[in-house]
C-alpha cells in the first residue's frame, strides 16, 4: 500500500493538516548542516570563532538560527505557528575546512518540530556563507538532514 501525503486533501488539493484531535506531547528535532568553509576562511578563526566587520560569524549565526526557527509557519506554507519551548545551536569547527551546525528545537505540543530545526540549521549556515563571503565564495553547505525527533507518533534517529 502507499502512504498517502499528509498535506493533500481528497480533491488533491493542498491542506494543513488538522492537528486538533493529537495529543499534547512533549517534542523534539536536531538538524545537521555540514558546510565546507575552505581553509582559506578557517585559517582566520581564532579560539573557534571569527569576528568580522559584520560581528562574530558563529554568533551571529547562531542567533540568525534561532529567528528562524520562530519564523518557520511564515516561511514554509504547510507548517502551523508553534510556542516554541527552546532551540539550542552549536556550530563547530570539524577540521582544517569544514563545519557543523546542529539545531535542536523542543516543544510541548501537537505537532512535531522537524522543519523548524531544519530551518534553524539552514539559516545558520546560510549566515556563516554570508559572514565569510568577502574571503571566498568557494563555500558549500553540504548536507542537511534531520538526525533525530522524538515524541510524535514515530521516533527517528538518522545520525
Amino acid at each position: 500500500m502507499k502512504e498517502k501525503f499528509t498535506h493533500i486533501n481528497k480533491k488533491n488539493h493542498p491542506k494543513m493538516v488538522n492537528v486538533g484531535d493529537k495529543k499534547v506531547t512533549n517534542r523534539s528535532a536536531t538538524a545537521k548542516a555540514t558546510m565546507f568553509l575552505g581553509a582559506e576562511i578557517i585559517v582566520h578563526f581564532e579560539d573557534k570563532e571569527l569576528v568580522t566587520k559584520k560581528g562574530p560569524v558563529f554568533q551571529t549565526a547562531i542567533i540568525a538560527g534561532i529567528q528562524a526557527v520562530k519564523k518557520t509557519s511564515e516561511l514554509i506554507p504547510m507548517c502551523h505557528p508553534l510556542l516554541i519551548n527552546g532551540v539550542d545551536i552549536d556550530i563547530e569547527i570539524i577540521d582544517k575546512e569544514n563545519i557543523e551546525i546542529v539545531c535542536t528545537v523542543s516543544i510541548e505540543g501537537k505537532t512535531g518540530v522537524e522543519m523548524e530545526a531544519l530551518t534553524g540549521a539552514t539559516i545558520a549556515a546560510l549566515t556563516v556563507y554570508d559572514m565569510c563571503k568577502s574571503i571566498s565564495q568557494k563555500m558549500v553547505i553540504k548536507e542537511v538532514k534531520l538526525v533525530k525527533k522524538s515524541g510524535g507518533k514515530s521516533d527517528i534517529k538518522n545520525e
